[in-house]
């Protein structure tokens, strides 16, 4: 009986939702192959700092969460068919052109382009997804695409840990090359879904924009979970350089030659997207089994608390194999947690507009990538640079002065915490802006104004401080006080604005 209720789901599944997932599949493997080694390779092999590569990651990253808000609304328009062309046109161009310069603005550049290529398919599979299942198979459905994503971010890590033995250009290559590859199903193979009755004008997408940005409650909620996601932007940068600088991995080494699959690889920067994504295709069924019937804030509140004792483990053990357990620790809170936060935002979003909040409700990537990628870095760059160890004494397990491990449990402490206070806000949220009232709603205004004054009045001082204050203007502080500016003038334009409060 079981087996036949699997076949009739499998083949209810059109064609073209398969193809759709198959791109997922090779689209995450060379985005996070390409991203499970980047910051290594551009502070390792280009000499670049890492402040410089924290600011470069937080743009790329924020760009590829708020492109498909246009990206959608562009395949609606012009046909999926035509956007999947253009969106892996620009991946394969900007993995290539990545690999072959070694300038800082030209990778930047070209990461760029491929981050807009990424931002524009994002959208077009979900749209796919959605338009190719029924409401009997639609839980089947993004089941098997939420697991072409991990499994992707899971197998691509393992082939560039070898292929960049010969030539760290290989990587981009090789995500450039699957890119180019997806390029023959989206023209010869793909077909269009059934398009909705009505399409959404890019007129229209600006003006839900401006209502969500203008719903203070809302963003209130972003900010407050953006928090978390600033430690899930760690597994791409200081984490890795945790791994490099600090750890003997030495016996993870011997217990992975013992292996037949794994004697061929060395524990290295790409096995902590490896061990991530690895742990989501292991426990993702099992956990959302267990937390299905559960409501949605207790199991977000405990995914924080759990993903925060990842960073806990970083900080108060040393060894390489407490450092697998750290990743996989935060990488159960992350799985915990994030499924129940789409939920959450069903919740509290106002009834006539649930539709419309559930598609912004991935704006928490755009503050956690931005603020999580340079925090990483400066915090790195200060705290643990000064003390990092001969690499030799590392290899040998030379234990770490006393002084070291302070300063290391400091660094990662200092990320705990930051869960515990998104914990915080969380619960406070939930108690006192869970609720659509007009009251709600003019204590959240009040709060994000003072926020947006905060963001604006500091991208003030360092937009003076880079063009006037410094000896030579500082271009990368700059672009970081234009988008500060950005942000918080608008948000305190859009507040001042809103008069009326639903």
């Amino acid at each position: 009986m079981d087996e036949k209720k699997k076949g009739n789901i499998l083949t209810s599944l059109p064609k073209t939702f398969w193809i759709a997932n198959l791109m997922e599949l090779f689209e995450r493997g060379a985005y996070y192959g390409m991203n499970a080694v980047l910051a290594v390779y551009l502070v390792d092999v280009l000499g670049f700092r890492q402040q410089d590569v924290g600011f470069l990651q937080g743009f790329v990253y924020a760009l590829t969460y708020i492109l498909p808000i246009f990206g959608g609304a562009l395949a609606e328009r012009l046909g999926y068919r035509k956007m999947l062309i253009v969106a892996f046109s620009l991946l394969t161009l900007g993995y290539f052109a990545a690999g072959n310069f070694n300038s800082y603005g030209l990778i930047f550049l070209f990461l760029l382009i491929m981050a807009t290529g990424s931002g524009l398919f994002k959208p077009i599979i979900t749209g796919t997804v959605a338009r190719t299942t029924t409401k009997e198979n639609s839980g089947f459905g993004f089941g098997v695409y939420y697991w072409s994503i991990n499994l992707g971010a899971f197998l691509a890590p393992f082939f560039i840990s070898w292929i960049k033995g010969f030539n760290w250009r290989y990587v981009f290559f090789s995500s450039a090359a699957w890119c180019f590859l997806m390029l023959l199903p989206s023209i010869f193979l793909y077909k269009d879904p059934e398009k909705p009755e009505s399409t959404k004008p890019i007129r229209q997408v600006m003006k839900e924009a401006m209502l969500i940005l203008s719903d203070s409650r809302f963003m209130l909620l972003i900010v407050v979970y953006s928090c978390f996601w600033i430690l899930y932007f760690q597994m791409f940068g200081s984490v890795l350089w945790y791994l490099r600088d600090f750890i003997t991995r030495t016996p993870v080494d011997q217990f992975m030659a013992k292996i037949p699959f794994l004697k061929i690889f060395k524990f290295d920067a790409e096995f902590v997207t490896i061990i991530n994504a690895g742990t989501i295709v292991l426990l993702v069924i099992l956990v959302s089994r267990i937390v299905k019937n559960l409501k949605a804030f207790p199991v977000i509140a405990a995914g924080i608390i759990i993903g925060s004792g990842g960073f806990l483990v970083l900080a108060f053990t040393h060894s390489a194999w407490m450092f697998i357990l750290g990743i996989a620790v935060f990488s159960l809170g992350e799985m915990t947690a994030h499924p129940k936060y789409y939920s959450y935002i069903g919740i509290v979003a106002p009834q006539d507009k649930k539709a419309v909040y559930m598609g912004y409700a991935f704006l928490y990537g755009v503050f956690g990538s931005l603020i999580g990628s340079n925090l990483g870095a400066t915090l790195y760059e200060r705290i643990l640079n000064p003390i990092v160890p001969p690499a030799e004494a590392v290899a040998a397990g030379v234990p770490l002065a006393p002084e070291v491990l302070s300063q290391v449990k400091f660094f990662w402490l200092i990320f705990a915490v930051l869960g515990i206070f998104c914990l915080a806000g969380m619960l406070l949220y939930n108690h006192f802006f869970s609720k659509d009232t007009p009251e709600t709603n003019r204590r959240a205004w009040k709060i994000m104004l003072r926020i947006y004054v905060v963001i604006a009045g500091a991208g003030l001082y360092f937009f003076i401080f880079a063009l006037f204050l410094s000896p030579q203007i500082q271009w990368k502080t700059f672009v970081q006080a234009l988008i500060m500016l950005g942000f918080g003038g608008g948000g305190v334009f859009i507040s001042l604005r809103r008069t009326v409060f639903n």
